[in-house]
């Protein structure tokens, strides 16, 4: 007879078998026996306040590691409080796995406490739920929700966990291995390369645009040696921001619309054309632009547009691939093209540094995020939680290592700030972490401040604070006008920093813009989970604002 154990351990063993090394969660009698099995196996379990910012914190180590995170909740409001942000991992194509807590298999159907159709509301938003029925299966189950989530497109997975399943102890000799595993795809069809090839050989004004998928696949040196050899401007979105380091000479970003209206052959590498990208249609585009599109996933190719050239690939291996071709495309000096976006880059730079250099207070919204780029360091990694006030800053931060820029992704899904940061302390203890706030979403999970604070998982946020939902402010005056505003305003008196003060971290409040750099030096110097509250100017509006992404 083999040794007895319960279904958490078998839980933790499949953890760590799968390379995770902590567990977000928030607490629940459901899910109490993974608590145990982590403990023993030495998983590091980080508690938080809501189940959403547990979600999103395993979002966070998905991004950081390319391996899935991993969050615990328990059964009924704590799995449907945990949708948010399973939600926001799906569509930034994120892999995580939740498991969710359930009642016990003999009350089924009885009416029990916190009892849910768990599967049903997580379907759409997953890539496979499943339900674990027996303990001594647990492992398989949930190697099937890891090999689902890596497989590209990668997202994430649920798995519900019976009460009786998980506490119940069985013989080691009658578990059933871990399931899943997955190869790689096959290589691009070579017909598909040779066409790009000859399309790239052709092209006047080529664009490369690299989305997340280059991020996933880790394209990082076939990427910049494609820009390099063929002299090809490239403008990156979503987790792609950072995969050319910040000073690389093909890597541009303020230009963006204004190439995409000119090129003749676009390379979409692992993006969608949604409405960060026009939809991929007129008049964002020419009529008749030749895109090369490549992802790994067959029903995303040439979604909202037509393709010359669909590649089912994973980015890294089709550019590889792409690469032997490159006598026909290579270029030994910058083309009158590339040389004409890097001078209008050049004066766009310029002219919004101009006007970044207002020294009036409260704060300009400009100058703020130049003041923010100008102290984040280019080690640290920062994380955008907000509407206009990071919109404004990520366009100045520079981002030299994939995956240090993070934000909500696609979903546009508030709140990501802190739970982000608490997994990025714990992926790298030894780097900065910066999280940039606008005053809104900064409420939505301020409270796990305390729980950095308990868990010795210190960051530096920052909050551009105009007083109002600034991004839903500016659109609601548009169109109805600015009297009778309802339910767009907040209050610049409010003292977040003082909140997180309460809660045993650091805080200071900022009204001029040559206060801000010292102010978070001491945040760093402090030690502990900090935040600056800077004033803003709450009459400024940014002109692209939209309130649909149209």
């Amino acid at each position: 007879m083999g040794e007895q154990r319960h279904g958490g351990q078998l839980i933790a063993d499949v953890l760590v078998q799968q390379g995770v090394d902590a567990l977000f969660t928030l607490t629940g009698g459901h899910i109490s026996a993974i608590y145990d099995g982590c403990k023993d196996a030495g998983v590091r379990v980080i508690d938080v306040r809501h189940e959403q910012a547990a979600a999103h914190a395993a979002d966070a180590y998905a991004r950081l590691t390319r391996t899935p995170g991993v969050a615990a909740v328990t059964a009924g409001p704590g799995v449907t409080d945990a949708i948010t942000g399973v939600t926001n991992a799906f569509y930034a194509t994120s892999p995580m796995v939740l498991l969710g807590g359930r009642n016990p298999l003999a009350l089924e159907g009885m009416g029990a406490l916190q009892d849910a159709p768990q599967l049903e509301l997580l379907r759409p938003v997953t890539k496979r739920v499943d339900t674990a029925l027996e303990t001594r299966r647990l492992p398989e189950v949930l190697g099937y929700a890891f090999r689902d989530a890596r497989a590209p497109r990668m997202g994430p997975t649920y798995l519900d966990l019976p009460m009786d399943v998980l506490m119940t102890p069985v013989d080691t000799d009658q578990v059933v291995p871990a399931g899943g595993g997955y190869s790689h795809l096959p290589g691009p069809d070579p017909d598909a390369v040779a066409r790009a090839a000859e399309l790239l050989a052709s092209a006047e004004h080529p664009v490369v645009l690299s989305g997340s998928g280059a991020y996933w696949a880790d394209a990082s040196t076939e990427l910049g040696e494609l820009a390099t050899v063929a002299q090809l401007p490239v403008y990156v979105n979503g987790m792609s921001r950072g995969i050319l380091p910040s000073s690389h000479p093909h890597l541009l970003g303020l230009t963006r619309k204004h190439a995409l209206r000119q090129a003749d052959v676009v390379l979409a590498l692992g993006v969608d054309f949604d409405f960060r990208l026009g939809y991929g249609r007129p008049p964002a585009y020419r009529d008749d632009v030749a895109v090369i599109h490549v992802d790994p996933q067959a029903d995303r190719i040439g979604h909202n547009r037509e393709v010359e050239v669909g590649a089912v690939s994973d980015v890294a291996s089709f550019l590889r691939a792409l690469l032997e071709h490159d006598g026909k495309f290579g270029r030994s000096q910058a083309t009158p093209w590339l040389e004409e976006l890097r001078a209008e880059e050049a004066r766009r730079t310029a002219a919004r540094d101009e006007a970044s250099t207002s020294d009036a207070s409260p704060v300009h919204p400009l100058r703020f995020a130049r003041e923010v780029a100008r102290w984040a360091d280019r080690d640290a990694i920062v994380i955008g939680d907000g509407g206009d006030i990071v919109a404004h800053t990520a366009g100045q931060v520079r981002v030299d290592t994939p995956g240090y820029w993070m934000d909500p992704g696609p979903f546009g899904c508030l709140g990501v700030g802190a739970p982000f940061a608490l997994a990025a302390k714990h992926v790298h203890p030894d780097t900065p972490v910066l999280v940039v706030y606008g005053d809104g979403s900064f409420g939505l999970n301020g409270m796990e401040y305390e729980s950095a604070v308990r868990q010795d998982l210190p960051f530096v946020g920052i909050i551009g604070n105009d007083g109002a939902w600034g991004e839903m402010k500016a659109f609601h005056e548009r169109v109805y006008g600015d009297e009778g505003m309802v339910a767009q305003d907040l209050s610049q008196a409010t003292s977040y920093e003082g909140m997180v003060e309460a809660l045993g971290g650091y805080g200071e409040r900022v009204e001029r813009p040559q206060d801000i750099a010292p102010a978070l030096d001491r945040a760093l110097e402090s030690g502990v989970p900090a935040l600056v509250n800077v004033l803003l100017d709450r009459d400024f509006r940014r002109e692209s604002t939209s309130a649909y992404g149209g």
